[in-house]
């Protein structure tokens, strides 16, 4: 609250959306870390070492080759056309259609995700704290909403690059608390202790198996995709890249968020063996889901102080990607659907805050159904649905830049339908149809590629085409 009374003071409506682009490429860099590991990676990153090691590292190798086009081939497209919404470009290119469906996925698939993510936080600050109010559920979520719609209603983007760093701040210590305390526990030096990780099995990374999901060229490639996807390619990622004053500011952020993401990405999995070890010395029996590892150790065997660590990291990674995900659904729906920001249509700041709280009330919303469904295998795979509308925002993207061709506008929504609908039965059937091949995060790129196909199917020359 501190942070956004300061940032909020003298701010435009016109902040709200683009900060000014003012904001020091650095506090972008470090910020972004917190906003692209939510409260999912916090609690399922640790916990999946487990099941699979370090594999999970392979996409993470891939991260750098995806932000490396991120940063040599979007950004200089996004700071030429100086856009708000990063969608505006689909309608620029190929025609209103092809923008309102770009629009349309992002929409969709960032309600669904953070309502996801907050609704998992939510469930253990629920089990941690509130049950012992005995407050209902509904207004745990509730207050949760509430406050971050407080911090961003009036400085937005430029409110969230600072609390963003913050938050970030606050996730990395409790890992590296939670890593010195086990260390601690199991009275071991620094030395010892990473040799027990490296001889317990846990630290394996590469894998070679062409049949496995895991498979080092599976991963590698869909890190790759995943991070131009939902990074590139993300309105709420994008634009607090958009804030920097530079292009050359934003290609630096986006080197050096890169750089540090690796390596919190490899602590998360190294405190992550290291809670498998530390529950194996201490004899402690493992829960049924791995999920649930990195919140009971933390809670109930680690000292009082790792626990409330551990809460005020869950609460960072879950505001951090929750706080900016409001913000840039706000922002796409004004600018991508009801056309303000344009000459004709200035932004109305009554406007803006009617959008801003509607959007909370609608994440209010989709969490209580999650909670009334109360099956994990349904709400996780609403989730991992949500994740099939991705596909045609980079199909759409990729058929722009690298083709001349122009569409039939008007059949661009058919083909973005039904791409993550053949992605899906792909998938589910691909080891009776591929002789035992699984997909991994690499049904993404079908998903884009089916996309491509047929968007070219739909193609008309353009005789007016110029580079945007």
């Amino acid at each position: 609250m501190v942070i956004s009374h300061l940032t909020s003071k003298s701010a435009d409506n016109l902040t709200f959306f683009t900060a000014n682009k003012q904001s020091p490429w650095y506090l972008v860099a470090f910020g972004m870390i917190g906003a692209s590991l939510s409260g999912v990676t916090f609690i399922s990153v640790p916990g999946e070492v487990g099941n699979t090691a370090f594999s999970y590292f392979q996409v993470v190798l891939g991260y750098l080759v995806g932000y490396f086009v991120i940063a040599a081939v979007l950004l200089p497209l996004y700071y030429r056309l100086n856009l708000i919404s990063i969608y505006t470009y689909l309608e620029q290119r190929f025609g209103t259609r092809s923008y309102k469906t770009g629009a349309f996925f992002f929409l969709l698939s960032r309600i669904v995700g953070s309502a996801f993510r907050l609704f998992l936080v939510a469930g253990v600050l629920q089990i941690a704290i509130f049950d012992a109010f005995k407050w209902p559920f509904s207004i745990t979520v509730a207050v949760t909403i509430a406050l971050i719609w407080l911090y961003t209603f009036r400085g937005g983007i430029k409110t969230i690059v600072w609390t963003d760093t913050l938050q970030t701040l606050f996730m990395i210590s409790a890992v590296v608390i939670s890593i010195y305390l086990m260390k601690d526990g199991l009275d071991m030096s620094w030395t010892s202790l990473s040799e027990k990780v490296s001889n317990s099995g846990y630290s394996k990374i590469f894998v070679w198996d062409w049949q496995s999901g895991k498979n080092f060229f599976k991963q590698f490639v869909s890190g790759a995709f995943i991070a131009i996807v939902m990074t590139g390619l993300d309105q709420d990622m994008m634009q607090k890249n958009l804030t920097c004053r530079t292009l050359k500011d934003a290609q630096k952020n986006m080197f050096w968020f890169c750089i540090v993401l690796v390596i919190v990405n490899f602590l998360f999995l190294s405190m992550g063996a290291l809670l498998y070890v530390y529950a194996e010395q201490m004899q402690i029996t493992l829960p049924q889901k791995s999920d649930d590892l990195y919140p009971m150790l933390a809670l109930q065997h680690f000292p009082a102080v790792a626990g409330v660590v551990f809460l005020l990291g869950i609460v960072a990674a879950a505001y951090s990607s929750a706080d900016s995900a409001l913000t840039a659904l706000t922002t796409s729906f004004c600018v991508d659907f009801l056309g303000l920001g344009k000459e004709e249509k200035p932004i109305s700041k009554k406007l803006r805050i009617r959008v801003h709280l509607g959007f909370s009330v609608i994440l209010f919303a989709v969490i209580l159904i999650f909670k009334a469904i109360n099956d994990d295998s349904v709400i996780t795979a609403v989730f991992t649905a949500a994740g099939y509308t991705y596909g045609p925002i980079l199909g759409l993207f990729t058929f722009g830049l690298i083709t001349k061709y122009s569409l039939k506008d008007k059949y661009v929504p058919i083909v973005c339908l039904l791409s993550p609908v053949l992605s899906y039965i792909i998938n589910i059937n691909s080891e009776a149809w591929l002789n035992g091949y699984k997909f991994g995060f690499e049904i993404l790129v079908v998903n884009g590629l089916l996309t491509f196909i047929g968007l070219f199917l739909l193609k008309e020359k353009n005789e007016n085409y110029k580079a945007l």
